[in-house]
């Protein structure tokens, strides 16, 4: 424990802890002769997907943007189809991540940090993760989306620690760039063992 370098765990939400499943999207895709992908390409690109996470949009807003940007490529009631099920895809919880972060939450605060929707916090709850952090700081509900400095401090003021206190675990490089930049200590996160290795001075 002498060795700990921090007092609070940050954590990213999407390709951590939660996965979606978009096997339909892609059936939709091959049975429209389309490249697979190619609707999460258009969905995440920054100028469809950055107004949803900073709350500006609405799902159905965001839905109506990729069906159109697909119907230059297929008929527009595949278009439709396609664009709904990428937005309504099913979604599970890593359990091994779950459990590594509710151990750590019993010996320090635990905050997810993460650029996601207006409706995460009902999402959570179908997943039976509403108790899993003591805080979120959502980019759509504060209107600031990592990579930006400003999120980290909010997570960090949450968490209650000053940011060279503070684990900060993500799936993108550049946001754990950001977090190193704030003073944080950053893990690139691949798989479990990386939380784990991570957590190994509390857990």
């Amino acid at each position: 424990m002498g060795n700990r370098v921090f007092d609070a765990v940050l954590c990213d939400v999407d390709g951590v802890i939660r996965f979606y499943d978009l096997t339909a999207v892609t059936r939709l895709e091959r049975a429209a002769g389309l490249t697979e992908g190619i609707t999460a390409e258009i969905g995440f690109a920054p100028e469809r997907d950055l107004p949803l996470l900073l709350g500006q949009i609405s799902r159905a807003q965001w839905t109506a943007s990729i069906a159109d940007a697909l119907a230059d490529r297929i008929p527009a009631p595949q278009a439709g189809e396609l664009a709904a099920a990428f937005a309504h895809a099913p979604f599970r919880a890593d359990q091994a991540a779950v459990e590594l972060i509710g151990k750590a939450r019993g010996r320090m605060p635990v905050v997810l940090v993460t650029n996601a929707t207006a409706w995460l916090d009902e999402d959570l709850a179908l997943l039976g993760l509403t108790d899993l952090a003591d805080h979120v700081v959502n980019s759509s509900r504060v209107g600031i989306a990592k990579p930006d400095p400003e999120i980290y401090q909010i997570a960090a003021e949450r968490a209650g620690v000053p940011a060279e206190r503070c684990l900060f675990v993500d799936d993108t490089q550049a946001n754990i760039d950001a977090a190193r930049a704030a003073g944080m200590t950053a893990v690139l996160y691949r798989e479990p063992s990386d939380l784990r290795q991570a957590l190994a001075s509390v857990l």
